[in-house]
């Protein structure tokens, strides 16, 4: 039966019922260098969805269900009647050569889908959002007297290819008769930024925008480079293509509109004196309106096809898309509770209207594909005294942030923070 601290009610009943559950720190702290020291690249978690699930059956009280649209996986826990909350945290992690120096930085390669061989690190955090998901469930197992409803942690696979929410969807990740995972009611999640630690901050509405990617493929005609009269030069079309590119948010969209165009990838050649047949580019757009995405979409061809054409291109360009991630929009009578309770457990530290971010994630099929609500929230991992020397100074944005060589969350208090926000967040939506 539930206790008399309830819950739901947001008030320092919340932090007085999580201090009679801690959870061992020097545990959870060892397991997030593990993480960070052992990354996989997305769709080849295998280790990182093992030790979850080891991990998860040594709490003795989730059913669990393994490679889920890979190697997703998912815990439940059926704890009396009540509404289902969904936790969710991402595995994957990144092609990038860690330069943080830290004892435990990843020295990890892999080969990729791809068949190359990478460097791999979790520069994007999701090793603190496994961290924290298992740390909160085990306290919200401890707490279980305390709240009544169903738990569902689940563990996502390729969140950094856009592909690992809707993977686990298609696979039947709803469907009762092969996994016997239930449909949430409510679909909570959370991402370390480069923010102060401590900090957390979400906003109703759209907090994340929508990011396409692709691959275009330029084709010339390829010859002795000491001979270029004679060919047609992909190199030098995809550097036109590239920089026509860049004038496409500066001059073509309106100010107060959210857009970005990143060039992220350019592949023409393996060698100097050779001119190759075809370039490659890789372009990455974010949006958070749908004419916005249409806009960028056509004027990425437009100038694509029109410099092909310029070059005398006699092949036209190819458009691959390789992900689509949606806006992530956060429900408002969501937003209001997760407000309340967050700033009574967080004080002055959360804020309830951070701005629309152009990070985006595929987190909301969780709950889009259902009709289901969702909530996401943002939480900082810098050292308090680094981001405050870094205010003072006007070089907030010369801190590491996601996705780079020297991002590196400060364990603590990053780690209690995440975990907190998680069991706060289920305990205000459970019964």
């Amino acid at each position: 039966m539930p206790s008399n601290l309830h819950p739901g009610d947001a008030s320092s009943s919340t932090a007085e019922l999580l201090q009679t559950a801690p959870f061992d720190t020097a545990k959870y702290e060892a397991l997030y260098k593990h993480f960070h020291s052992h990354p996989e690249l997305s769709n080849l978690e295998a280790q990182t969805a093992q030790t979850i699930a080891a991990h998860l059956a040594s709490l003795q009280a989730f059913d669990i269900t393994t490679n889920i649209g890979g190697h997703g996986l998912v815990g439940v826990l059926r704890n009396g009647p009540g509404r289902t909350i969904l936790l969710r945290a991402d595995m994957d992690a990144l092609p990038v050569q860690e330069a943080t120096g830290l004892p435990y930085a990843s020295t990890v390669t892999m080969v990729d889908v791809e068949g190359v061989v990478r460097p791999v690190m979790h520069a994007c955090g999701h090793d603190m959002h496994m961290t924290c998901l298992l740390a909160a469930a085990e306290t919200l197992v401890k707490l279980r007297q305390a709240w009544s409803g169903t738990l569902i942690v689940l563990f996502q696979p390729a969140e950094e290819r856009g592909t690992g929410a809707q993977a686990m969807v298609d696979d039947g990740l709803y469907d009762e008769t092969r996994h016997n995972i239930p449909v949430p009611d409510f679909v909570l999640g959370q991402h370390v930024m480069a923010m102060r630690a401590g900090s957390v901050g979400s906003r109703v509405g759209t907090i994340m925008a929508g990011a396409d990617s692709m691959k275009i493929t330029l084709f010339g005609v390829g010859g002795h480079g000491s001979q270029p009269h004679r060919t047609i030069d992909p190199a030098v079309m995809a550097a036109h293509v590239v920089v026509r590119l860049q004038t496409v948010v500066s001059r073509e969209m309106h100010p107060s509109d959210t857009a970005v165009l990143t060039v992220g990838s350019l592949r023409a050649g393996q060698t100097e004196n050779i001119i190759v047949d075809s370039a490659e580019i890789g372009v990455d757009i974010r949006s958070v309106r749908p004419e916005t995405r249409a806009k960028l979409l056509a004027a990425i061809r437009r100038i694509v096809e029109a410099e092909c054409a310029a070059s005398g291109a006699t092949v036209p360009p190819v458009f691959r898309m390789t992900r689509h991630l949606p806006t992530t929009v956060n429900d408002e009578a969501m937003m209001k509770t997760l407000a309340r309770c967050f700033a009574a457990h967080f004080g002055d530290s959360f804020d309830a209207n951070i701005p629309t971010t152009t990070i985006a994630e595929d987190y909301s099929i969780l709950a889009t594909s259902q009709g289901r609500p969702c909530a996401f929230w943002h939480w900082g991992g810098v050292d308090q005294g680094l981001w405050e020397q870094h205010l003072a100074q006007g070089r907030v944005d010369d801190i590491p942030a996601n996705h780079t060589a020297r991002f590196a969350p400060v364990i603590q208090p990053t780690l209690r923070t995440g975990v907190d926000a998680l069991c706060v967040a289920a305990l205000a939506f459970f019964d």
